[in-house]
This record gives C-alpha cells, structure tokens and sequence, in this order.
C-alpha cells in the first residue's frame, strides 16, 4: 500500500476515521463479545460503548495519526469467569477486536469493488475526489490492524487466540515466553527496522496483500 503523502488531507482522513471509528469498534467488540459469555468486567468499567473517548490511549492515538499504526487501551476482562461459562470464551472475545477490523476493510472496500466510486473521479470535485482514496486507506489500516492483532505475543489479541488451539504440551514454553513477549514485539516493530530487519513487513506483508487485492478485485 502507497499511502503517498502521510499528511495528505484524504490520510489524515482517514486516520481520523481509525481513531474515531475503528478503534473504538474493536474495542466494544471485546467487551460485547465478554458480556455476552457473561463477564461483567467490561461493562463495570464503562467500557460496553462506542465512545472513542473510552477506548482511546493517548499514545496510541497519536501514533495513528503519525505513523498509521497505533493501538487502543484495552478492554479488562475476567479469564476465570469466562473460563466457567466456556473453555474457548477468552478465544472468541479476543478474535472479535480483530474481526472487526476485517469487517470494517470489507464494508470500505466495497464501493470501489462494485464500481460506485468511479463517478467520483470524474465529477471534478475534490472533495468527492478523494472520497476512493480516504475509503482505500482506511481498508488498508484495518486489514494491518487485523493481522498485526493476530500476532500471537502479548499483549496481542493473537497471543490468547492461538493459544486456545496450540496442544496442551505447548504450555510451559508459552508461559516461559510470555513474560517477554512485549519486550519480543518492541523489537519487531521499532528497533528491527532501523537495523534493516523490517520483520513485521515480512510478516504481514504477504497477506495483506492477498487480502487486498482480494477486496478490491485487483
């Protein structure tokens, strides 16, 4: 994906719509799917809503709008209280932050798949021009918010995800590895790529391409 000018007003758009939209999506999606499997936490701690002000890290947000990767805060939930109700609760309250983004890039790749955005180009307006482009972005920071949340170190959504399907033997070396998990992601995203090691574009780059061209027909 060429985001051309990261502070082209279409982009900042579009990061905007991340912040406001996406991000407070995935994150109600967590705290929906608990409450529904019977966990609380989420709606005690106000957190069962779409208000981006809930969700949003100050951190996180600001990274969006610079770099287009960023994060929200996280959603607390109780593992032992949705244990009881299901052995795979955690799982699918994970996944559904993740799937959210996946839905939200199919609902913006859309328009341009069906061919609706084609008049824009042409009506010589634009703002109506840029319309494609804000709707392009914005798939594509969903789909790398989807498989960049399926990366399974924590405190990623990925890290609890595979777990639940990783043999039982896997365990203790999960437990061994999950204490520096953070510390492991730290190095992919920041300090890998100034040592010309950009493991994360070699990691999700190949699907989100596929998905991509999937989405849009190209």
């Amino acid at each position: 994906m060429d985001f051309g000018s990261l502070f082209s007003i279409p982009v900042l758009i579009s990061k905007l719509l991340i912040l406001l939209v996406a991000l407070p999506i995935h994150e109600f999606a967590h705290a929906w799917t608990a409450d529904r499997f019977g966990d609380d936490t989420p709606r005690l701690n106000g957190r069962l809503t779409l208000n981006p002000l809930v969700h949003l890290d100050p951190i996180g947000s600001l990274l969006i709008l610079v770099s287009g990767f960023g994060w929200a805060r996280p959603v607390p939930i109780n593992p032992y209280q949705l244990g009881r109700r299901s052995p795979s609760a955690v799982m699918w309250v994970s996944l559904a932050g993740p799937l959210s983004n996946l839905l939200l890039a199919i609902l913006a790749a859309l328009p341009i798949r069906l061919g609706l955005m084609s008049s824009l180009y042409l009506s010589g307006s634009p703002v109506l021009a840029a319309v494609p482009q804000i709707l392009e972005t914005f798939m594509f920071i969903n789909l790398i918010l989807f498989l960049f949340n399926l990366i399974p170190l924590a405190p990623l959504d990925g890290e609890k995800i595979f777990s639940y399907f990783f043999p039982a033997s896997w365990s203790n070396a999960l437990d061994r590895i999950r204490p520096y998990s953070p510390l492991i992601l730290l190095l992919i995203v920041f300090v890998l790529p100034q040592l010309g090691l950009p493991v994360l574009n070699w990691i999700i780059g190949p699907p989100l391409n596929a998905i991509s061209r999937l989405l849009l027909g190209g």
